[in-house]
């Protein structure tokens, strides 16, 4: 296989595999009819150079004498080279002693992969979940936005498909992929109808209306290869034997008043079944508490990113994303976390008395704003004050952020225009460690003379909330520490992205769920120190969103299968 990469081709292409077809023959020297097939291997597009917008591909071309063709460039183009595809390959378990099935907990990205990778080395897998089914749980989420009925068990956290379910759909993810777990789940996600341009775009992205058919899909195949999902299954305590120390080990779970034995218990629980925390940390499974980040989700006009990022093109082109970083005086870092264009903020709270946000976009991302979560990374140190000591210190801060947002927004998600947040912050810090714009104006009031380019420029300008919204003070949700941090760090993000900072842009709170607070303690076999137990995906401390959960789950299932081959050896 040749692969050929930094092909450039104008971005608004109306053939593209013929244009690249073209350029390839023409970079190989040989004629067209001489490549056997072309296939993309990565598409992003290059907007450095705005207006004009290229989109730049990698691709693989296969021609009749490769080595030839090779020899014939070598030294003479460094943007050709010769590669081996080497397809991810599952170590399948020995048959003979798959007795007992393993028994998935949870049906996220994690729990669903491993479950689709078991069934298909046929291990029967079960998965339970404390949800429902994807379509009925989409029924009860609406229902929450609509008419604010909490369903506990069945909302944007919790129910199959897991939190992405109804986020961006996004899969990228900077974890290093030495064995292909990444392409397979790419390829395993198309196979059950994701958009084949999630296999090369730099951005992929499904969308949550796709999405939802996928997953559905995805359970389907599992149960084809002969496992079992249950849903409405929450489970509530581990079955174990031995004494307590090394020899203590799981032999199945307690769910909902049952006790269900398996040959393993992976626990692909997500970042918010608190009380399955609760649980694990009674029965003295080793956890510990980790860093993780919180922050208030930023809307701004579709258009506007639009036209920051790509400028004047005169082209269509798909919703702009952007990732955004400053760094504050103190060094603390601020940073833009699941940017969703032409996307919704979603009240995603799973606790009665309480509200976390998300983000949100349709496949379409067609929608009037789009919104990222602007979050600060927050240690044991930076929350014990609020939470206490111990692994669940973590859960007890994001518990106190959410019930301030619940009070301030009285249930409803509490939003503030960013001029009003800055101006709070402003006046309850220390000013000369802030860089000096313009005070915003108070929420609900008429424009102001600002930097112009919402408030002029878009007049009707409105959040785009999924649920119940109201202006609030959301700058008394966080601590001052993090407040002068957010404010400091837009600002700074401001001056390179003109309107960024615009008084007239809005925050909505509270971003506290963006990864697990907690990591459950494994070894190198992928099992905590109660063996026969294998901690998995976000939750479990060990990825931070839908691809690194997937693959997670995949490692995983590779982890009991060995551990089941090591039985026979």
């Amino acid at each position: 296989m040749i692969r050929i990469q930094q092909v450039k081709l104008a971005a608004d292409c109306q053939d593209e595999q013929a244009a690249l077809l073209k350029k390839a023959a023409k970079l190989l020297r040989v004629e067209p009819s001489a490549i056997q097939s072309l296939s993309i291997v990565k598409r992003s597009l290059d907007a450095r150079k705005k207006p004009e917008i290229y989109a730049v591909y990698t691709v693989d071309v296969k021609v009749a004498d490769e080595q030839a063709v090779f020899r014939k460039l070598r030294g003479k183009n460094g943007q050709i080279q010769l590669v081996e595809e080497k397809p991810y390959r599952f170590p399948t378990p020995e048959k003979a002693v798959l007795c007992d099935r393993p028994i998935i907990v949870g049906t996220g990205p994690a729990g669903l992969f491993c479950g689709y990778m078991l069934a298909k080395a046929g291990c029967k897998p079960l998965l339970l979940e404390r949800g429902k089914e994807v379509h009925k749980r989409r029924e009860d989420v609406e229902r929450f936005w609509r008419e604010g009925v909490l369903n506990p068990d069945s909302n944007v956290q919790f129910g199959e498909g897991g939190a992405g379910t109804f986020s961006d759909g996004k899969l990228t993810t900077t974890v290093k992929d030495p064995k292909g777990r990444m392409r397979e789940v790419l390829r395993i996600f198309v196979e059950a109808g994701a958009p084949k341009e999630i296999l090369y775009d730099a951005k992929p992205h499904i969308g949550t209306d796709i999405l939802l058919h996928v997953i559905e899909n995805l359970r389907r195949q599992i149960m084809e290869w002969g496992g079992e999902v249950r849903f409405e299954s929450q489970v509530t305590g581990l079955l174990t034997a031995g004494a307590f120390g090394k020899n203590r080990q799981v032999v199945g779970v307690t769910v909902n008043g049952e006790d269900l034995r398996g040959g393993a218990v992976i626990l692909a629980i997500g970042h918010s079944a608190r009380d399955t925390f609760q649980m694990l940390h009674e029965l003295q499974v080793p956890m510990e508490a980790k860093a993780f980040a919180v922050g208030l989700r930023m809307e701004h006009p579709r258009e506007m990113i639009d036209r920051l990022q790509y400028g004047e093109c005169g082209i269509s082109l798909p919703a702009a994303s952007y990732k955004v970083t400053a760094q504050t005086a103190s060094g603390r870092g601020v940073y833009s976390f699941c940017m969703c264009p032409g996307g919704y903020v979603v009240n995603a709270s799973s606790e009665s008395g309480r509200t976390a946000v998300n983000g949100m976009s349709y496949s379409g991302r067609d929608g009037a704003n789009s919104n990222s979560a602007m979050i600060v990374t927050v240690s044991p140190a930076d929350y014990e004050p609020y939470g206490g000591t111990g692994p669940l210190a973590g859960i007890a801060f994001q518990r106190h952020l959410e019930e301030r947002a619940y009070e301030i927004g009285r249930g409803a998600v509490p939003v503030e225009r960013y001029g009003d947040f800055r101006g709070a912050v402003l006046a309850g810090a220390d000013a000369e460690k802030l860089i000096r714009t313009e005070e915003g104006r108070f929420s609900g009031m008429p424009a102001q003379k600002e930097n112009k380019m919402l408030g002029a420029e878009y007049p009707g300008f409105a959040p785009a909330i999924k649920g119940a919204w109201t202006f609030a003070p959301v700058h008394e949700i966080l601590p001052d520490f993090l407040n002068q941090a957010l404010a400091e760090g837009i600002d700074l993000i401001g001056q390179k992205m003109s309107g960024f900072a615009d008084g007239d842009a809005y925050l909505s709170g509270v971003e506290s769920r963006t990864s697990s607070p907690v990591r459950i303690l494994r070894d190198e076999t992928g099992q905590s120190a109660l063996k026969g137990l294998f901690p998995c995906g976000e939750g479990a401390g060990y990825a931070g969103g839908i691809t690194s959960a997937a693959m997670d789950g995949i490692l995983i299932a590779e982890k009991v299968a060995a551990a089941y081959r090591s039985v026979v050896e």
